[in-house]
């Protein structure tokens, strides 16, 4: 089987069973892909599969997420203040407000990615979400629109029907490197769907966040978008 290793590669073999978990040093289990690196504990324990409806960290994981295309996770995760520095912290505002000059000088800095068409496209897609804020009151209420309504077996697929549909409606509204295999990674990160592996301690945590979660956009107009 094909499994997705969240927040790193997508779509790399990890074994046959998705519900498999590794021992952390406390003793308690948690997603096997943990064991990839030092940093993925911390980040797993505190970051991954929470819901999160902050336009400026739902956009910071989008840009960071287009960044990591073709590379791992653990190379964007090591790099990410190095990428709030200079992307002004992921403000949407400031970063729309970039410039060619802004472009230039990402280009020279050696704590991020240098890859020009990915820099100018986190540019870009900050107007661009300037513009579905307009449309849609924020990001969030946009992007939580496409909260899958069946999770599927945890990490047994790197993309769903809701992440093609919401990568086709922001390549629609000019986004750029928001393919579907990228979308779900940020469903995944951003708590738009409970990928935490059977018996993995975050999970019911997950579980207990998302039940108190006030889906943005959604309460106003009575349900689901």
């Amino acid at each position: 089987m094909q499994r997705a290793k969240p927040g790193a590669d997508n779509a790399v073999p990890m074994g046959d069973d998705p519900m498999q978990t590794i021992e952390g040093p406390d003793g308690r289990p948690r997603c096997r892909w943990c064991a990839g690196a030092p940093e993925f504990l911390p980040y797993h324990d505190e970051e991954w599969g929470f819901p999160v409806g902050d336009d400026r960290l739902l956009f910071e994981k989008l840009a960071l997420e287009s960044f990591q295309s073709g590379l791992s996770w653990r190379t964007i995760l090591n790099k990410r203040e190095a990428f709030r520095a200079g992307f002004a912290g992921f403000e949407i505002d400031k970063v729309a407000a970039f410039a060619e000059a802004d472009v230039e000088r990402l280009l020279a800095d050696a704590g991020i990615v240098r890859h020009r068409g990915k820099i100018e496209a986190v540019i870009n897609n900050a107007r661009r979400a300037r513009e579905l804020i307009a449309e849609a009151g924020s990001l969030a209420a946009f992007v939580w629109r496409y909260e899958p309504e069946a999770p599927g077996l945890p990490q047994s697929r790197s993309t769903a029907p809701e992440s093609v549909a919401l990568s086709k409606a922001l390549k629609q509204r000019g986004w750029r490197f928001v393919g579907p295999t990228t979308i779900f990674a940020f469903m995944q990160a951003m708590g738009l769907v409970n990928d935490h592996a059977e018996g993995c301690i975050s999970r019911e945590r997950a579980s207990a966040l998302r039940a108190a979660f006030t889906v943005p956009g959604r309460q106003a107009r009575g349900g689901r978008l």
